[in-house]
């Protein structure tokens, strides 16, 4: 949830419980999800229009947005080895064994 582990989320609610009091815990608590559930139905929506409007085309941009999303988890290192050693049809080109070197002589 958001990221947050369950200590962090414990902690939250006893700051909220000390801030806002019992009295008004449960009060703040159902804004907020009703808060969240209203984003969360208005995201929803917005990608139907846009998936009803776009069409097959979104499922195009889609395509590119999501490597691009995987390709930041990675680090630069892994990155710019993944573009370098992808073949053109997508698959990964066969990586070189581990003892070979750019001059071709064995680490000495």
């Amino acid at each position: 949830m958001l990221g947050l582990s369950p200590e962090h989320l414990l902690v939250l609610l006893v700051a909220a419980l000390f801030i806002l009091g019992p009295e008004r815990l449960p009060g703040a608590i159902a804004t907020i999800r009703k808060t969240a559930q209203k984003a969360k139905d208005a995201l929803a929506k917005a990608h139907e229009q846009i998936s009803g409007e776009i069409g097959p085309e979104f499922e195009q941009l889609r395509k590119p947005l999501g490597e691009l999303g995987r390709l930041r988890g990675l680090d630069p290192r892994q990155a710019v080895s993944r573009l370098l050693l992808d073949t053109a049809s997508g698959e990964p080109a066969a990586e070189p064994p581990a003892g070979d070197h750019a001059n071709g002589a064995a680490p000495g």
